[in-house]
């Protein structure tokens, strides 16, 4: 384990790991040890790395896994919203390495021309009377799964060189600042306003899976970050599912 401190914004902490089980984990971990927060946790490798919805996140080194475990950092009915905050800074940090490309699909993995090229999975509970939340994200440097059901990328393959720990430093720092615009909750229009100028889709033809599959314009976020899709009954106002876009939204059949 290293542990570096130069390089993150001031008052957070990184914790750098060979290999661990999963980062979220671990960060949780930390947090019913009484852990004050603004911690990252980092590793080469996980070996029970997660997704959203249970989904397991394959972990091979060279790949961006880390986790963010922040105390108190918003009343418990704001602590959704957090998504959105990390994936504002996902993008930030990525337009840094690939430009304008970067794109948010919601709710919060970054896509590149469609193609998936980070995912996130924010976990929170209550600890000891505060609360805990951790927010993961992992980020396709050097390699992606070729055997996942639909398109994805790395930054390798993009062109961009820079190292796994190069898109930390740069991602520590644009959730830093997002998480300040944020403002324990009391700025998400503002989180909102710059989540939707990354907005993948938006104005576009989508399909979106839950308890059955719905069609339909991509309109925007209400003010709590649920996705509004038009669709020929009206507006539907989603809270959860799988968003398709543009080739893979034509070719995905209603079931």
């Amino acid at each position: 384990m290293t542990i570096t401190q130069g390089t993150l914004p001031p008052g957070y902490r990184w914790e750098a790991h060979t290999k661990l089980a999963s980062t979220n984990d671990e960060a949780m971990s930390r947090a019913k040890a009484g852990d004050p927060g603004h911690l990252w946790i980092t590793a080469d490798e996980q070996s029970a790395g997660r997704g959203r919805l249970g989904r397991n996140w394959v972990s091979r080194p060279g790949n961006l896994f880390a986790s963010l475990l922040l105390i108190d950092p918003c009343p418990m009915q704001a602590a959704p919203k957090l998504g959105f905050v990390a994936g504002v800074a996902v993008a930030n940090a990525l337009s840094k390495f690939v430009g304008p490309r970067a794109k948010l699909k919601w709710p919060n993995d970054a896509v590149i021309d469609g193609a998936k090229l980070s995912g996130l999975l924010l976990e929170a509970t209550q600890v000891n009377g505060h609360l805990a939340c951790v927010i993961g994200i992992g980020i396709n440097c050097a390699h992606h799964p070729d055997d996942l059901p639909y398109a994805a990328t790395h930054l390798a393959a993009l062109g961009v060189t820079a190292s796994a720990t190069d898109v930390f430093v740069t991602l520590a720092q644009e959730l830093a600042l997002a998480l300040s615009r944020f403002d324990e909750g009391r700025g998400f229009a503002l989180i909102r306003q710059d989540w939707l100028a990354h907005a993948a889709g938006l104005g576009d033809t989508i399909k979106v899976s839950g308890r059955e599959m719905r069609e339909g314009l991509f309109k925007g976020l209400d003010d709590e970050g649920r996705l509004l899709l038009q669709t020929a009954q009206g507006l539907d106002v989603i809270e959860a599912g799988d968003v398709f876009l543009g080739q893979g939204a034509r070719n995905l059949q209603d079931h």
